[in-house]
């Protein structure tokens, strides 16, 4: 399924039916009234959130949104009926702006919550609210007022308890893959991941948490550089983030450590969101498989106050102890 996460729709309001003129004229009612009915209201549109949903495919095909118009008012003092809403599903993470104006009118997070985002129109008044002292006989009544019509901004942050932050091909996918339930695109090139895969990750004693696997980050994200920006605002959702980078430039026969490459992610966080940085926060060391003992002790070293967590995927070695490191970070959020 291709992932979308930000589109503009159009949704329009049911307009309120028209009040009604009308008198009684039953046989035993010699001098019959006023008797004309309201209109019914217009219909709402309202967005629900579904967590069974994970992208706004379906808002990118379907534009316009319509609620129903309310039915006029009738003789006898019969009301009309109100239009009926109409329902959108969007995924749980999704917010809702006014396109002209940028305003913020709403943030669906938990499943089933509902968001009005066009008001049907009143009902117009029927004959019958007309009477007066002096009017016995109104003829006058309301049309309907119109539907409220607005054109949306819909962005979509995917909402996870842990992301995972590394540049290209640092092993984000392969250590999501290895954990969860989820199944990334892997590959030895970089830009495998091109949009955020999430994945519920379970440890002994019956604790979870859901993990985010964001796209890589390259210097110049803040700016747009890449697909920076669409990146960079999954990460504001999450609570717990894991910087992982590996130790690409041994490899590559370079000057350089991961924690060269750790820097620059926390400068793209910080040019972004500095807020980012005062969140829990885990330094995780990929393919430990291809890392010597020597090489290990000059990171650690390197690395001192920060705690690496060194692992493999692909052997498994450390990665009990990163899970629960990655636990024990999210025991220090203010809610725990």
């Amino acid at each position: 399924m291709k992932f979308i996460d930000e589109v503009k729709v159009t949704v329009q309001a049911g307009a309120g039916g028209d009040g009604c003129a009308a008198f009684r004229r039953e046989a035993h009612v010699p001098r019959g009234g006023p008797a004309g009915g309201d209109g019914g209201r217009g219909g709402d549109v309202v967005f629900v959130a579904d967590a069974g949903l994970t992208t706004l495919l379906d808002l990118r095909f379907q534009r316009l949104y319509r609620a129903k118009a309310g039915k006029p008012g009738q003789g006898s003092q019969k009301h009309g009926r109100a239009g009926e809403s109409r329902r959108v599903a969007v995924p749980c993470g999704t917010l809702v702006y006014d396109a002209e104006t940028d305003e913020l009118i709403g943030d669906l997070i938990a499943h089933d919550q509902e968001l009005v985002v066009a008001h049907g129109g009143r009902g117009g008044r029927g004959n019958l609210h007309f009477v007066s002292p002096t009017n016995r006989a109104p003829r006058e009544w309301e049309p309907g007022g119109p539907g409220e019509e607005r054109t949306l901004r819909v962005e979509l942050k995917v909402l996870a308890q842990v992301g995972l932050v590394g540049l290209p091909n640092a092993g984000k996918s392969t250590f999501i893959s290895v954990v969860s339930s989820a199944r990334p695109k892997v590959a030895d090139y970089p830009f495998t991941t091109l949009t955020p895969k999430l994945g519920v990750v379970g440890l002994a004693g019956d604790r979870s948490f859901v993990m985010a696997d964001i796209p890589g980050l390259i210097s110049g994200a803040h700016q747009g550089v890449g697909l920076g920006h669409r990146f960079l605002r999954h990460i504001e959702r999450t609570q717990v983030l894991v910087f992982l980078v590996d130790d690409r430039h041994a490899q590559l026969g370079e000057p350089g450590s991961p924690l060269d490459d750790l820097e620059v992610l926390r400068n793209e966080l910080a040019a972004y969101d500095p807020a980012l940085l005062e969140r829990p926060s885990v330094v995780a060391i990929s393919k430990a498989d291809t890392i010597d003992e020597a090489r290990r002790a000059e990171i650690v070293a390197q690395a001192a106050g920060l705690a690496p967590q060194i692992f493999s995927a692909v052997t498994r070695e450390g990665l009990d102890a990163l899970l629960e490191a990655i636990w024990a970070a999210m025991q220090r959020l203010p809610n725990n």
